[in-house]
């Protein structure tokens, strides 16, 4: 995409940076708003007719309005929710609007490392809080990734991506058909090795899925399943090869039954939330790092008090040395002899005393 700062797109979205590949920032001239941006880029089969110098803008028209309409029926009153504002086609892109405060997304976050158990399951409550609206409302995300998610300013996490995931699937379709191998391609063509976007089955339970997966990723930092492809990693979601569920700690239990294949199994988001909720109430209190780490640098390096040498001689058979110039050091009398000796010096002092009055007596 070309163009900069200022540019104005629909004649309503006045971008604020330059733009990225297929994203890009604005206002919203009518709102004030600031919002992102998200292209789809769309075959020239779909943006003409069978002649290529023939325009054909109503497939895009139609696309437009499939999601405008999910847009519609998503409950933007959710606090957790990132609301999609709209979507408009300008050339051989289909772009999608969705409301943008300010933050980081949780894919940026992640770039430093994973997160802490109990910090990632509070971004976890959060997003399980809007799957539950979503899926009350009658619909499905289909596109929980890191990506995705807004780590707001003030910790808290929003689910955002709703129209561009609809925009993908509604193009999959439109160029694959409803299912088979056609439709598989163009899918891994738009979507990519993303794990979260490859659920055995759809609907709340896939979403539910695609959560336990995301949840994985922030305590380990990568997926748990393969990524190198496409194909490589259906096949392991297929045959449920992945990292053991153990890693994440105290997040362990949820998230593996989160990643059942049988979505009957899997606990609903209501209860996610519910779960998570309980686990954060019995989070331990956080460690004062700065006083951990002075306690540690104040610790000595040898034990208080110093080890009696071996009665047994040292190995080799060498007696230990002991007293006077030799042993370096001043000879010590173990208490256990003081009592002893002291009677034997009262004993030997009598004895002289009688010797001397023996001979002074004659």
């Amino acid at each position: 995409m070309r163009g900069g700062p200022g540019q104005l797109m629909a004649g309503r979205y006045r971008l604020t940076d330059r733009p990225e590949l297929l994203r890009a920032f604005a206002v919203d001239e009518h709102t004030g708003e600031s919002v992102l941006l998200r292209a789809v880029e769309l075959p020239a089969l779909l943006t003409s007719g069978q002649d290529p110098d023939e325009p054909n803008p109503g497939h895009g028209d139609r696309l437009v309005r499939r999601v405008a309409a999910v847009g519609s029926t998503a409950p933007g009153w959710h606090p957790r929710l990132l609301r999609g504002v709209g979507a408009f086609v300008d050339g051989e892109l289909l772009w999608t609007v969705e409301e943008r405060p300010a933050g980081r997304t949780l894919a940026e976050l992640l770039t430093a490392g994973p997160l802490p158990p109990y910090r990632a399951a509070e971004l976890a409550a959060d997003l399980a809080g809007a799957l539950r609206a979503l899926h009350e409302a009658g619909l499905t995300h289909g596109n929980v990734t890191a990506e995705s998610v807004l780590v707001c300013e003030d910790g808290a996490a929003m689910l955002g991506g709703l129209l561009a995931g609809v925009a993908q699937e509604a193009l999959a379709e439109d160029l694959g058909g409803p299912g088979g191998r056609r439709r598989y391609e163009v899918r891994a063509t738009l979507v990519g090795p993303v794990a979260e976007r490859w659920p055995l089955d759809g609907g709340p339970a896939g979403d539910c899925w695609a959560l336990g997966a995301l949840l994985q990723r922030m305590v380990t930092g990568r997926s748990p399943f393969l990524e190198v492809g496409v194909p490589e990693l259906v096949t392991a979601v297929r045959e449920g090869r992945r990292e053991p569920s153990v890693v994440c700690g105290p997040l362990a239990p949820l998230v593996e039954r989160l990643l059942q294949p049988d979505p009957t199994l899997r606990p609903a988001a209501p209860a996610v939330r519910g779960e998570l909720a309980a686990l954060l109430a019995g989070a331990p209190e956080p460690v004062d790092e700065e006083r951990t780490a002075r306690e540690v640098e104040l610790k000595p390096e040898a034990p208080l008090v110093p080890l009696r040498p071996r009665r047994r001689g040292r190995p080799g058979g060498r007696a230990p040395e002991s007293g006077g110039a030799r042993g370096g050091g001043s000879s010590r009398i173990p208490p256990a002899m003081l009592g002893p000796l002291l009677v034997g010096g009262v004993f030997l002092l009598l004895v002289l005393g009688i010797v001397a009055v023996v001979l002074f007596a004659g």
